[in-house]
């Protein structure tokens, strides 16, 4: 479904010369796999979301979507960002409507499939509400219908519940292995929290700090759906955990020098903690 091979970006500085965010990147996702991209802010992750959206393109190498060259956005890919970006003056209904309606569709059909969408995150009773209206969580669930909505072969979801707290968090977990489960999408998390990657995904990649690359790949063979008290969950998490604090490690190093070290046994051993985030 996703395939991307040896591809770096390169992005050019107002100052001159230019920064690697991403470098020699290979990577295959196959249809109907949930993926998660993990590490430290900076690592690349939302540029290579951003690759396979099509609203970057690569300095060198290919990302191709079905076997086929990734030139632009399409309607095969939807992004759902951190931020719900709804219509602040549509109602939830029309917001899930919204990109039918652009594609042309007529206005009973798109009802029925905005509807169907609704049910499916269970906003039916607030179809008719306005965005301010509504909790952080239920915003997030509008964005997700909104995107089911266009019926995308994939979905490429960019830190989406970072904003919320974790209670609301857990729900929409829930939700969002139910909707996969269901449609079988395929789609590329990016997260910085180690729990939500292991829980929701079939893979989670582990990225290294800037220029990005693929450091370490981790096959989480729990049933599902997901029991968080799961033994295999919680090993996984433990070698993402360790994988990633070599790299947080760099980081700090980087901005405090060589005289600070993050010692790997203090590290807090909850797996809820988002290691990399805000650095």
């Amino acid at each position: 479904m996703i395939e991307i091979q040896h591809a770096s970006k390169t992005f050019e500085q107002r100052t001159g010369g230019g920064f690697t965010a991403i470098d020699d990147v290979t990577l295959t996702i196959g249809r109907g796999e949930f993926v998660s991209l993990l590490g430290p802010s900076g690592c690349g992750k939302s540029t290579l979301l951003n690759l396979v959206a099509g609203f970057e393109r690569t300095t060198q190498g290919s990302v191709q979507v079905n076997g086929q060259p990734v030139t632009g956005p399409g309607p095969d890919r939807v992004v759902v960002f951190q931020e719900h970006a709804l219509f602040p003056w549509l109602t939830v209904l029309e917001n899930v409507a919204f990109g039918l309606k652009q594609k042309g569709v007529g206005k009973k059909e798109r009802n029925e499939r905005a509807m169907e969408q609704i049910r499916t995150v269970h906003l039916s009773k607030f179809a008719d509400r306005y965005p301010h209206e509504l909790s952080g969580g239920m915003k997030q669930r509008a964005a997700i219908a909104r995107a089911l909505a266009m019926d995308p072969d994939i979905l490429l979801m960019d830190e989406p519940f970072a904003a919320l707290d974790e209670q609301t968090r857990l729900i929409l977990h829930k939700e969002l292995e139910e909707i996969w489960m269901k449609t079988r999408k395929t789609i590329l998390f990016i997260t910085h929290n180690i729990r939500e990657a292991v829980i929701l995904s079939d893979r989670v990649l582990v990225m290294s700090t800037r220029p990005g690359r693929i450091k370490k790949e981790f096959a989480v063979k729990a049933a599902r759906p997901r029991d968080a008290a799961d033994s295999v969950l919680h090993h996984v998490e433990q070698a993402v955990m360790e994988a990633l604090a070599d790299e947080l490690e760099k980081v700090v190093k980087e901005e405090m020098g060589d005289e600070y070290s993050i010692k790997k046994n203090d590290l807090s051993n909850r797996s809820a903690d988002s290691l990399g985030g805000g650095i």
